[in-house]
């Protein structure tokens, strides 16, 4: 959907008159007094969960009679027993399907792999081949995300309904099939759509076949955080509400705001965090674990910290990183950190604290708690920790990304092409409020997928290179490979976390207001897969187009992706023609 362009004056001016995201005082820091009973945090809890008032139908599905199953804790302590062993196929079944379940004390339907959320714990090693069989049970189309992985020759696999399949049809399966070539480090899995927001969702790890740089601490054991905001209405209800003429609460571009959080799939919720549980750890004093964190969410930034103890960062977005001692680091959505911490400290318990970032949060949310928590614990006993959050008193402060150096020295290669797109929100004609990138507002293909149309040349693989936009599909095409530099300016007053898929690009720019030529930096500089762009600045992205295939860039943001902020990198097409697609896909997509 295109949408006439804006000087930076009129659009700054129309973003003022539409939409606003002035922080607002949320409940934090609050004081956990007990675990109450599940029972007491549904009585909390049930009374407010209807409060969005939505002008659109109801689409969320009738609650199912299946309860949703607690994660158990060895879902999120690893073995490494598979360490070291030799590259194999490794297979796991997953079912898709809708359960009631309470992560936070408030009783809700969700979408759930194996009955679980999160869903279980994928391990493997650098070489392996995954298999994982996928039955969609829920009654409606889903596709699976490996998020962050190269899927080099397998772009059929990437799992982005619209972009590389067509999705699931309830009642049918899919059997995503390929291995992990060049790739190891902390990921994750989920749904490419809204579907992630109510739980589809798991943490995929894979360990690397040499030995991490001496820089690298040793460590004794790998533990597993996935952080999540968490709303407690279905995500096509709130869609529905966000895209509507008059948005959530009368306002145009108000995204959902969430009742709270989740860590490791459980949360507190209502007066003082006073209804759910608590995840906990049991550690070994004076040993050195590492936390592989992940923010599976879809809206919030959150801050995590563990009171008393320092963090040291040894990991971003997969890619090890020389170690940095912090308090606290802040995750992006979709950004993963490892982090390792020593249990040196008295003999007790402790939290970790999951603390939701407010800065975008447009309107109040009743009974909201920003503060989820966790318990790690040196002892037997089940005493909740003293409440005692001081971030200074290691003397440390938190991440300063600008600071982090990969570990393992690289220098970007000079490029030979640029591109460029602006991020903005704008009202459109039809009185939708959309996300642009440039002019182009992307809605998925209907009953194809753009690989599809790549195969087909249907008008999307075009002699020579260029950015063009077809239809709803913004799309660069490198027939040929090139070191692409690909500036973002961000026009917007919120900050965006944008992911590309099928590649780990270098961030050689970034700075206030927009690109106009400043210097770029290709030494060793720092790569990642989730690019967080605050408002009002740019960034400058080098990848190579060696990996044939349609690969997504969108924010991950997932109310922003289904506003349409999402583009498309054509790589290749010559060779992505030439993929033998699974039947199966073809056949959800009703090819041939």
């Amino acid at each position: 959907m295109s949408s006439p362009s804006l000087n930076d004056k009129q659009f700054f001016a129309q973003r003022q008159k539409t939409k606003s995201r002035k922080p607002l005082l949320v409940v934090a820091g609050l004081a956990l007094v007990g675990v109450l009973a599940l029972a007491l945090g549904l009585g909390l809890g049930l009374g407010l969960k209807h409060h969005h008032n939505a002008s659109a139908a109801s689409s969320s599905p009738s609650p199912s009679a299946a309860p949703l199953q607690t994660s158990p804790t060895e879902n999120f302590v690893l073995s490494g027993s598979i360490v070291g062993q030799p590259p194999q196929t490794r297979t796991y079944n997953f079912t898709i399907s809708q359960v009631t379940g309470a992560p936070d004390g408030v009783q809700r339907s969700m979408l759930v792999v194996n009955g679980l959320y999160p869903g279980p714990t994928i391990e493997a090693n650098q070489g392996d081949r995954l298999v994982v069989n996928v039955f969609n049970q829920i009654e409606n189309a889903t596709a699976i995300h490996w998020h962050g992985l190269f899927q080099n020759g397998t772009n059929f696999f990437d799992g982005t309904a619209g972009i590389t399949e067509c999705g699931i049809p309830p009642g049918q399966s899919l059997t995503y099939n390929f291995t992990f070539g060049e790739f190891y480090g902390t990921t994750w899995y989920h749904a490419h759509s809204t579907q992630y927001s109510d739980g589809i969702t798991g943490a995929l790890i894979v360990y690397p076949t040499a030995s991490n740089p001496p820089s690298i601490p040793k460590y004794d054991q790998d533990l597993v955080v996935e952080l999540s905001d968490w709303y407690h209405d279905f995500s096509t209800d709130l869609l529905a509400q966000y895209l509507s003429p008059d948005g959530i609460q009368g306002t145009p571009g108000n995204e959902p705001v969430p009742d709270g959080g989740t860590l490791n799939g459980l949360g507190q919720y209502g007066a003082a965090g006073s209804g759910g549980t608590y995840f906990n750890f049991t550690l070994e004093a004076n040993k050195t674990y590492r936390l592989r964190l992940i923010n599976t969410g879809s809206f919030t930034s959150i801050r995590f910290s563990i009171d008393n103890h320092t963090l040291t960062i040894v990991e971003a977005d997969s890619l090890l990183v020389e170690p940095i001692n912090v308090s606290g680091v802040t995750l992006a959505v979709a950004q993963r950190y490892s982090v390792l911490f020593t249990t040196n400290q008295t003999s007790g318990n402790y939290w970790m604290r999951a603390e939701l970032a407010t800065d975008m949060f447009t309107y109040t949310q009743p009974g909201q708690n920003t503060d989820i928590r966790g318990i790690l614990k040196y002892t037997s006993t089940d005493a909740l920790p003293t409440a005692s959050d001081d971030p200074g008193a290691n003397g440390l402060g938190d991440l300063d990304t600008s600071l982090l150096v990969p570990a393992i020295h690289v220098n970007a290669p000079e490029s030979t092409v640029r591109y460029s797109a602006t991020v903005s929100f704008q009202n459109t004609d039809q009185g939708k409020f959309l996300a642009f990138l440039n002019s182009t507002s992307w809605e998925p293909l209907a009953g194809t997928s753009t690989l599809l149309a790549v195969r087909n040349s249907s008008g999307f693989a075009e002699e020579g290179a260029g950015i063009s936009s077809v239809g709803d599909q913004l799309i660069v095409t490198e027939d040929r490979i090139s070191v692409i530099d690909f500036e973002v300016d961000n026009l917007d007053d919120g900050d965006h976390p944008f992911h590309l898929h099928g590649h780990r690009p270098w961030i050689v720019g970034a700075g206030a207001g927009r690109y106009t030529g400043q210097p770029l930096n290709s030494t060793n500089p720092m790569s990642r897969d989730v690019i967080l762009i605050p408002a009002y600045t740019y960034v400058v992205l080098r990848f190579v187009t060696d990996n044939p295939g349609v690969w997504a860039f969108h924010c991950h943001l997932s109310w922003h992706m289904a506003a349409g902020l999402l583009m498309q990198f054509n790589s290749l097409p010559s060779v992505s023609s030439q993929f033998d697609i699974p039947q199966a896909i073809l056949s959800q997509c009703g090819a041939s």
